[in-house]
């Protein structure tokens, strides 16, 4: 293909050059976490090829070495510069990493290693690529999104606990409703992101299973017997994250089928997060002309020619990460249809898109949960009076006097501007001590 200049620091070589120079397009380069888990899968392959006889213990330990500074040195990423649209396979990032470790490798031997007949050895882009995806999602969801989900659950807990006295009115299609406990709401939305947690931990064993040791098509061809069990065991040893071989390595290099599926958990969990922040910003509305039900922290200036004015900033990054979840997962979708015969076609955007989900999702949930949930104050004077005056509390008198006759109350409750507990002692005879049982707001909290 001809000759061409390879910068005379860069760790790379012609193909990693060639890949920079013909895909100019987006200006990012792969995830962190995706090359992270990339080097982990060739320092797991030149062990499971030095104990299977294929290496020599010196140049597997020099490869080993290699992929090990540059996992403890993040401005090494520097030397993983191909953008995320490239081939379809992720052939140039996986050249990338085999020339980097090469060079690294042939510097601490002292001869040359071959970036392809040796990092490389038993292994295609076609297998390390939907590894390293599995791996890096993997690690990304043990260590940053199931732990910030917890604690954003536990944060929602605590303040359930310490405000469960506080009754305020519910509402359904934005209207006033039969009252709840602030604990209520907010067990609520500890109970969506319970079941987000319980989802994601139930795709653990097919994101933890590897295509690895498939090699170009999924029959292994140049890969020696045990190197598929023999990889996982050394990613399993390094990670704490048990690995697997895949029993059926077609399937894992074809599609990428479990990508899809935890796209999909990660969407799910973006929309218990819009959720959340949506409720957030409306019970924070106001604080003259909402509803003005709770004070969100101020943390800045909310404009630029109102003064005073603050908004609910973290609950709108919030719905914004959702939103860009939602988006990902669409892209993710799409490229998960293009399975064409034996191999997937859009490996490296489906990498980029599920690990942005899992890390804004992380982050995100911290930081609702510290500087929102955490944090908020009740306006128990807007709740109370609101209360108070809320005309569907007569639905507990349906029992007593009927539906129509409580509808009745309620619109001249509405209608007057009364509370209803005063219209209907004129209009059913029922003693002042009975109605206050009947409509207390608490007690209609936990009927029986």
């Amino acid at each position: 293909m001809g000759t061409l200049e390879v910068p005379a620091d860069a760790l790379w070589g012609a193909q990693t050059q060639r890949a920079i120079d013909n895909f100019p397009i987006s200006g990012q380069a792969m995830p962190v976490a995706f090359i992270r888990a990339l080097l982990l899968v060739k320092a797991a392959a030149a062990e499971a090829n030095h104990r299977l006889g294929g290496m020599s213990e010196a140049r597997a330990e020099a490869i080993v070495h290699a992929a090990e500074s540059l996992l403890a040195d993040d401005a090494l990423m520097k030397h993983f510069p191909v953008d995320v649209f490239q081939t379809g396979s992720g052939t140039s990032s996986n050249m990338n990493a085999n020339e980097v470790l090469a060079t690294l490798a042939g510097r601490r031997l002292g001869e040359a290693v071959s970036p392809n007949d040796d990092v490389n050895r038993g292994q295609s882009s076609n297998d390390v690529v939907p590894s390293a995806i599995h791996v890096g999602a993997a690690l990304a969801l043990e260590r940053q999104l199931l732990p910030a989900l917890s604690h954003l659950r536990a944060t929602l807990d605590v303040r359930a606990a310490a405000l469960d006295d506080i009754v305020k009115t519910g509402r359904t299609h934005l209207m006033d409703a039969m009252p709840v406990r602030l604990s209520q709401s907010l067990l609520g939305w500890s109970g969506q992101i319970a079941q987000d947690i319980a989802l994601l931990e139930g795709i653990r064993t097919p994101l933890q299973t590897l295509a690895q040791g498939g090699t170009a098509v999924g029959t292994g061809v140049n890969a020696p017997a045990g190197f598929a069990t023999a990889v996982a065991e050394r990613l399993t040893a390094r990670t704490g994250i048990p690995f697997e071989a895949a029993q059926n390595p077609f399937t894992r290099i074809a599609s990428q089928d479990t990508a899809v599926a935890l796209s999909g958990l990660l969407k799910t969990t973006a929309v218990t997060i819009m959720k959340i922040a949506n409720d957030l910003r409306w019970m924070n509305s106001g604080p003259l002309a909402g509803l003005g039900e709770i004070s969100l922290e101020s943390l800045q200036p909310g404009s630029s020619i109102m003064p005073g004015k603050v908004n609910p900033v973290i609950p709108e990054a919030a719905a914004m990460v959702a939103a860009q979840v939602i988006g990902n997962d669409a892209t993710i979708t799409l490229a998960g249809q293009s399975g064409n015969f034996e191999l997937n076609v859009m490996l490296p955007v489906i990498a980029r898109n599920l690990l942005e989900s899992i890390d804004l999702l992380a982050n995100v949930s911290r930081v609702l949960a510290d500087r929102a949930v955490a944090t908020f104050t009740v306006n128990e004077d807007v709740l109370a009076e609101a209360l108070t005056r809320n005309p569907i509390l007569v639905t507990a008198l349906n029992p007593v006097i009927g539906y129509l006759k409580a509808a009745e109350i309620a619109k001249r409750a509405y209608r007057e501007k009364r509370p209803v507990i005063d219209v209907a002692a004129e209009e059913t005879g029922l003693p002042r001590t009975e109605l206050e049982s009947l409509l207390d707001p608490a007690r209609l909290t936990r009927p029986g």
